[in-house]
């Protein structure tokens, strides 16, 4: 433990997957840590019990960030239980899988709303909490946006978007020394891989064969980078998309 000591996280959609192992190494090196959700407040709330019972803090707060009004709410709970904030993940995303034909408005807007806008909302929600130190802002993308992916062109143009929000922003911040990195993981085992039906499935096996570490990921995985791209040790660092995906693209 040591990293982050004395640094405040927030993580937007934490409650499972890949936002709650990151909440749970933020917390491991000393960060407190903000574990936000939308619907799942036994999720969140079980992610703070892990992180209070291997002696880290943690609280855990509602807001859709797909709102400008939910991310309002998730800021102005992290400043009134920390006071100030270090790094913000924005993890939250939602996905669905479609043939072009099947592709409907609600859906385009629902992926966007979250994945997109409220990447931008949180962001910019950010900047009043961020100190005279800076911070990093880590985006959770996906190879997806490189990998032109059939069936999935409304998730993939979703990921597209943040990574060029993160390039974009990168320059932009950098004067506040607040530094805008992506993470963009590969095929991950969690809950939503396990519920859509992809873990166990002809999907999954290809991706395996399409990764030379041989493995689907873990979210444990992905927080290692995030704990990096949050420390002192990517100071270096801003504007970067990193894979995380054992070589999988």
């Amino acid at each position: 433990m040591g990293k982050l000591k004395g640094k405040v996280a927030i993580v937007t959609g934490a409650s499972k997957g890949i936002g709650a192992g990151i909440a749970r190494s933020l917390a491991a090196e000393g960060a407190s840590v903000v574990v936000n959700y939308s619907s799942s407040q036994a999720g969140a709330d079980k992610v703070v019990k892990e992180i209070e019972a291997a002696g880290g803090k943690a609280i855990a707060v509602k807001g859709d960030v797909a709102t400008e009004s939910g991310v309002k709410q998730i800021f102005a709970e992290a400043k009134k239980a920390y006071g100030h904030l270090d790094v913000l993940v924005n993890n939250a995303g939602v996905y669905q899988f479609d043939p072009l034909e099947n592709v409907t408005e609600k859906e385009f807007h629902r992926q966007f709303n979250t994945n997109v806008l409220g990447t931008v909302l949180a962001t910019r929600e950010a900047l009043g909490l961020f100190n005279g130190e800076g911070g990093s802002v880590i985006n959770i993308s996906s190879v997806v946006s490189e990998m032109s992916l059939p069936n999935a062109v409304v998730y993939s143009a979703t990921k597209s978007a943040m990574d060029s929000v993160t390039r974009t922003l990168s320059k932009e911040l950098a004067p506040r020394k607040i530094r805008v990195n992506t993470i963009a993981p590969g095929g991950v085992e969690t809950e939503g891989t396990h519920t859509a039906g992809i873990i166990g499935s002809d999907m999954e096996k290809y991706m395996v064969s399409q990764t030379p570490l041989g493995r689907i990921g873990q979210p444990e995985d992905i927080a290692r980078v995030a704990v990096f791209l949050a420390s002192d040790d990517s100071r270096w660092l801003t504007g970067e998309r990193i894979g995380a995906s054992g070589g999988f693209r």
